[in-house]
């Protein structure tokens, strides 16, 4: 291996993060809101409301949270040494206010590490639901009904986000049904049948989308399915934009790129990996962006407006500053 190529682990990772279906159940990921924690955050909620604070300005240090931060040490615990995955529940969201519930959403996810901001924009807090636009470059697709391919969040960035939250509001009518893959175990995998595509990189990746480049940058850029910086596994992982990068650059996928991929695509999508579940009211999902990817099957939202799909999402990280280019 010349110095210019990236590291790659030369055996199996062998801890919890590398499960497979088989091996989990609910009770692996579920976590259950005490009732001294949910009385936390009905006073926060009740002193919101004696005394309002725009949601960004609201912290830990506002409210008295011990019972809530022992809960999130717990959730923390299991994202960085367990499996990657915990869902909180649950929280009464019926009985808050939409901004209420986007506090609730903005209070616990700080106990486990800084938010960040998820566009150039500085937003810091995101919607996930229907907008009913049409997909097109400049619409991200998690603003729209159709299913998302597996995934990990901001694989464009030099530093991603390290946790992904998301708070359930309302779940969908019908689908909608969120899936897990842990990336640890797709690295063994092609690490004992395609040791070589480890290192490959994907020229042509898609990097633009809506709030995500300033401006001037560029609309594709090379990565690799999986980096090593030496400590940690770094991966990257943007399934549904191998395509579009291709088009925008106009030169299609070399041989060993479309191997790359259909290894990977192989065994993310295999069923024997993956675990699913509906994200329900009122839990918080929060993953390990860095270990596992995502998807969510396409859904049909209720007629009424109040009744559609809504979830709210917030980024975490330590590295770098807030902003969305660290």
């Amino acid at each position: 291996m010349t110095a210019a190529e990236p590291l790659m682990l030369a055996d199996d990772i062998r801890d919890g993060r590398a499960w497979r279906r088989e091996t989990l159940s609910p009770r692996d990921w579920l976590v259950a809101m005490s009732p001294r924690c949910l009385e936390e955050l009905d006073a926060a909620v009740a002193e919101l409301r004696r005394n309002p604070l725009p949601t960004l300005l609201l912290s830990p240090t506002t409210s008295p949270l011990s019972a809530c931060a022992e809960l999130m040490g717990h959730v923390g615990a299991r994202l960085r040494d367990g499996i990657g995955l915990a869902v909180v529940s649950r929280i009464p969201v019926e009985r808050y206010e939409a901004e209420e519930n986007r506090a609730l959403c903005w209070l616990p996810s700080q106990l486990l590490e800084q938010p960040v901001a998820q566009a150039w924009n500085g937003a810091m807090l995101y919607d996930v639901r229907d907008t009913g636009r049409a997909l097109e470059y400049g619409v991200r697709r998690s603003i729209t009904n159709l299913d998302l391919t597996f995934h990990t969040d901001g694989p464009w960035l030099d530093v991603p986000p390290h946790f992904v939250g998301l708070y359930g509001i309302n779940p969908a009518q019908e689908g909608g049904v969120s899936r897990f893959v842990s990336l640890c175990t797709v690295h063994n995998e092609l690490r004992r049948r395609h040791p070589r595509l480890l290192v490959a990189p994907l020229p042509a990746l898609s990097l633009g989308s809506a709030g995500r480049a300033r401006s001037g940058d560029a609309k594709t850029g090379a990565q690799p399915v999986f980096e090593y910086d030496g400590r940690a596994l770094r991966r990257t992982l943007q399934r549904a934009v191998d395509r579009n990068g291709a088009e925008l650059t106009g030169t299609p996928l070399d041989a060993e790129s479309r191997d790359s991929l259909a290894a990977m695509r192989a065994s993310v999508d295999s069923p024997d990996l993956w675990v699913e579940f509906t994200i329900e009211r009122g839990q918080i999902q929060y993953l390990n962006n860095r270990v596992f990817a995502h998807s969510r099957t396409d859904f049909q939202d209720a007629p009424e407006p109040e009744r559609k799909r809504h979830l709210i999402r917030v980024w975490t990280r330590e590295e770098g500053r807030r902003t969305f280019y660290p």
